[in-house]
């Protein structure tokens, strides 16, 4: 009965997210009716104490990544920078290489720190006109668009600023950068392989006569592509995230070894920070927020008249995702605590091998939230204490849980109701029938590249 009451809470937050219902409300309804159905005099105790402390705790740890993540992708968007990314990579690799040349543009913007909600809306557009010119059909959008910004850049790519690959230094102690070799490997194999599989989708397509198609709905206005700025000034912020974070990264652990304490002459007592744990949170801040910085330098003009209103959609953005996700985070940590997940837990407890049972765990939570963050943030504030003790008697260093934790999120968490999916969707103007099968299978060979990583590991030692 315990374990029914932890699976019906999980199945209906499923249920009102692929019903489109917002999780920032039923995240917490879902969570309260399993405590009444446990234990009913625990449920204002719980709410209180328990499941929105966890919320505004996720809040106080990743908000500003979520925040200065969502105003650089639109700063770069409002500059012109992302549409001379765009032309610039057209011109390298070919206008006759559309889906190439998209998921390409997508992996420059999201590994140059512009979040992946933000990069749907930036690249659709161009993707439109480039898959009409080239008669590919439309419904393969969605899928290209989840292999350029949902795979490998998110979580594979060592120093990847997306939160994905930040959530596990705070359980580690790792940075962003951790265990680069893994990285690259998974980020090649996933590349290769989602390529390939959409490669072999389009010229299927191309055999049977089915061109871009007609009567679809969200067509966005026809757009010239042509660069409005010099491609590498388009990309100097990028770079400037890229290499910030890198240099931030290092700085920050020498001038903060450990623990940090701060009392001021106003406060009554003193304020202190775990620096070890908090060192890649910040160093991506700052590498925001240098970025940011480095917009403006380079198009103050056009940034100047529309960021007060570009702003505001920014932020908007910001709140949303960072609410859903900690919503998530709160629920998660209340299924935790209910007898049920005991259940879950030893199961998942009883597979031998370290890195696998991470992977397991992390992917299966992230499928059921909908959420690689969610997911993610659940399953380490429930067994990383687990996955360290196991991980630590096997010898494996603590960089190679952080890959294979943030590679595993980004896996099984693209189910149908996934935040991510519903809104390329959206914004494409394409059904789940018409598009889904090509991000499913992008996402099931994104849970194989996990696999293939560990076993990498395990043959070479390499990491």
């Amino acid at each position: 009965m315990a374990l029914l009451v932890a699976l019906a809470a999980l199945c209906l937050l499923m249920f009102v997210a692929y019903r489109g219902f917002s999780v920032i409300l039923f995240a917490p309804v879902a969570a309260m009716l399993a405590v009444l159905a446990t234990e009913p005099s625990a449920v204002p105790t719980l709410f209180t104490s328990l499941f929105m402390e966890k919320m505004v705790g996720f809040l106080k740890l990743y908000f500003p990544v979520f925040l200065l993540g969502a105003v650089f992708g639109k700063a770069i968007e409002m500059s012109g920078f992302s549409r001379a990314i765009v032309a610039s990579v057209i011109g390298v690799v070919g206008a006759s290489r559309a889906v190439l040349a998209i998921v390409l543009v997508c992996a420059v913007l999201t590994y140059g720190g512009v979040s992946l909600f933000v990069v749907v809306f930036a690249v659709y557009p161009f993707a439109a006109e480039m898959f009409r010119l080239s008669a590919i059909p439309k419904r393969l959008i969605p899928g290209t668009i989840a292999l350029g910004a949902f795979s490998f850049t998110m979580d594979a790519l060592p120093g990847t600023p997306q939160i994905q690959n930040i959530i596990p230094s705070a359980f580690f102690q790792t940075t962003s950068w951790a265990a680069p070799i893994l990285g690259i490997v998974g980020a090649v194999f996933i590349l290769a392989s989602g390529l390939a599989w959409l490669e072999w989708r389009r010229r299927r397509a191309a055999a049977a006569g089915e061109g871009y198609g007609e009567g679809h709905l969200n067509e966005p206005e026809p757009v010239e592509l042509g660069a409005p700025a010099h491609p590498l000034v388009a990309l100097s912020p990028l770079v400037v995230v890229f290499a910030a974070n890198k240099l931030l990264t290092m700085l920050i652990a020498q001038a903060y070894p450990g623990r940090h304490e701060v009392r001021l002459a106003g406060m009554a007592a003193p304020v202190s920070a775990d620096a070890a744990a908090l060192t890649a949170i910040w160093a991506v801040q700052g590498a925001l927020l240098l970025g940011i910085l480095t917009v403006f330098a380079l198009a103050f003009a056009p940034l100047a008249k529309k960021f007060a209103e570009g702003s505001k959609a920014a932020v908007g953005g910001a709140l949303l995702a960072s609410m859903n996700t900690a919503s998530e985070y709160g629920f998660g940590a209340v299924i935790a605590a209910l007898p049920g997940f005991i259940f879950i837990r030893d199961a998942l407890a009883g597979i031998g091998d370290p890195l696998v049972k991470v992977a397991v765990s992390v992917s299966a939570l992230a499928g059921v939230t909908g959420s690689a963050s969610g997911g993610l943030s659940i399953a380490l504030a429930a067994m990383s204490q687990q996955f360290i003790a196991a991980a630590q008697a096997a010898h494996i260093p603590m960089e190679v849980l952080h890959r294979i934790a943030a590679m595993a999120s980004g896996g099984m968490d693209t189910l149908p109701h996934n935040g991510a999916v519903i809104t390329v969707l959206a914004v494409t103007g394409l059904t789940h029938r018409q598009s889904y099968a090509d991000i499913f299978a992008v996402t099931v060979l994104k849970t194989a590249a996990v696999f293939v990583v560990i076993a990498f590991y395990y043959a070479t030692g390499w990491y």
